[in-house]
């Protein structure tokens, strides 16, 4: 009985789904939106895992207090929401911080394990709980909320105690920005 696939030609295969989920994971595979200021407006009410494992209703979970969430739609926006997340640390922020990696698509959707288990590899498992993923149908309202083209930047969103926007950036970091970020904080704050 001849052999329908030989172990060169498996690995081949697995090679080349293995890259293709890293390129979607990269660059999505669904259209660009446009991008848009959701200043004023609530953020979508939509569900995601964090890296713990943990169901996480996004923003009802951080309802009643003000949280900064940071978009990511491309593994290559990490560098800037690191250096948001940095400079947020540096200005001894009050206030919570979550990363919010975004994908729509039903390709990413399947290798949502594959992709999750990769952020685990390079975060500490004390900061696993501040990234809360975002596949596929979940991924697509938030999406539609900022729009994905520029998707290198990350999408920078201070959400009051009612998970309304009051303060919006998405072009990249800025220490002039991360100054308005913290007085729209203190702002929200005081009022």
């Amino acid at each position: 009985m001849p052999r329908l696939f030989s172990r060169r030609r498996l690995l081949a295969l697995a090679a080349v789904a293995v890259g293709g989920s890293v390129f979607l994971a990269n660059y999505g595979c669904a259209s660009s939106i446009p991008r848009r200021d959701p200043t004023g407006e609530v953020f979508p009410s939509v569900v995601g895992e964090s890296l713990e494992k943990e169901r996480i209703e996004v923003p009802e979970a951080f309802a009643g207090e003000p949280v900064v969430i940071f978009v990511g739609y491309r593994q290559s926006t990490q560098f800037d929401i690191d250096r948001w997340m940095l400079g947020m640390l540096m200005a001894d922020a009050d206030v919570r911080l979550v990363e919010l990696p975004t994908i729509p698509g039903l390709i990413t959707g399947l290798a949502s394990g594959w992709i999750d288990d990769g952020m685990r590899s390079g975060i500490p498992p004390e900061d696993w709980s501040a990234v809360v993923t975002l596949y596929g149908n979940a991924a697509s309202p938030v999406a539609r909320f900022t729009g994905t083209r520029g998707g290198r930047n990350a999408r920078v969103l201070l959400l009051d105690q009612k998970g309304a926007v009051v303060w919006y950036h998405d072009e990249g970091y800025s220490p002039r920005e991360a100054t308005e970020l913290i007085r729209a904080l203190e702002s929200l704050r005081d009022s």
